[in-house]
């Protein structure tokens, strides 16, 4: 396998008090190999959006790494990591909070380019701002409008636009469709779907659609309370989810179609406080299969199948299955 674009280890991010913080992130690990999309997906407080913006130093981390080929980001002065800031980029989740409603879409453009002398001169500049727009779907004549005169799916599409604006080699993709109307949602889907073939992006793709995650992306990190919970590859995970909470979260996913019969996997209570989260096993509080044990030790990330990894101490109630 090749090095990893992108690869986090033991990251954690934690805010708030020393003595009683919260733990947003606690001790996850995951590797992108380049070209990959990889989703990331929980329930809402999950640490699905500090994991993307720690990620990219847009917030600082409290212990863990990050490497971008192999270079810990933590480790890099600021002026080296402006130089990589565009390969490193964002799609956010508003999109209209995103741009500067005092600005028209051409100057938003080309500040980025600018700032990272990329197409130096003016003509260069306005010849690939056009073109840049004209790759998201929106006309040249777009560039003389401020934010506010567009749809929300094109203001995200000129939120993609900007991204792109700097040639990015890495993207995270921050619930980038939570903001727009169903009907738009395809069109953005569809969209990054042909970028990331068309350019060979490599992308952290953050949501909590299920169903857009399994049409995106390669493999796919279930959090939970800011741990991963299981990691397989897309195919594998919707075919055979083997961790109780990613069973839980796929059952409680709609289907389009009312005669397609979905078990029901029950869950007690509500999310706990990531302040004063469980002992043990962060999910053993609605877990329908948690014991004693699980109090006591917190479970690692073991591989049960080839690229299959859950974290549960009670391997034997899905080793079969893993094998099957």
């Amino acid at each position: 396998m090749s090095t990893p674009l992108i690869e986090v280890r033991h990251l954690k991010k934690y805010f708030g008090s020393t003595t009683r913080p919260v733990r947003a992130v606690d001790d996850v690990s995951f590797a992108i190999q380049p070209g990959e999309t990889l989703g990331l997906v929980g329930e809402s407080g999950s640490g699905k959006s500090t994991i993307g913006r720690t990620v990219l130093r847009l917030i600082e981390r409290t212990e863990g790494q990050v490497l971008y080929r192999g270079d810990d980001l933590a480790g890099l002065s600021d002026e080296r990591m402006r130089k990589l800031r565009s390969k490193l980029q964002i799609i956010f989740q508003d999109p209209y909070a995103s741009l500067n409603p005092k600005m028209r879409i051409s100057a938003i453009l080309d500040e980025a380019l600018a700032t990272h002398g990329l197409h130096p001169g003016r003509a260069a500049r306005t010849k690939r701002i056009a073109e840049l727009l004209e790759t998201v779907g929106l006309r040249a004549e777009h560039a003389s409008r401020f934010p506010h005169e567009f749809s929300g799916g094109q203001r995200q599409r000129i939120g993609v636009a900007r991204a792109l604006a700097v040639e990015p080699e890495f993207i995270v993709a921050d619930e980038p469709l939570s903001a727009l109307d169903v009907s738009i949602q395809s069109q953005v889907i569809n969209l990054l779907a042909d970028l990331r073939e068309r350019l060979s992006l490599t992308m952290l793709f953050i949501s909590h659609d299920l169903d857009v995650v399994e049409y995106l992306c390669d493999r796919v990190v279930v959090l939970y309370l800011g741990k991963v919970m299981e990691v397989a590859s897309t195919t594998e995970l919707f075919a055979r989810p083997l961790h109780p909470y990613t069973q839980a979260l796929l059952a409680a996913s709609p289907k389009p179609d009312p005669l397609i019969a979905t078990a029901h996997v029950p869950l007690k209570g509500d999310i706990p406080s990531p302040i004063a989260p469980p002992s043990g096993c962060v999910f053993r509080t609605r877990c329908p299969h948690a014991i004693e044990a699980c109090a006591q030790a917190v479970p690692t990330l073991d591989e049960v199948a080839a690229g299959h990894q859950v974290a549960c101490i009670r391997k034997e109630l899905f080793m079969m299955k893993a094998a099957a």
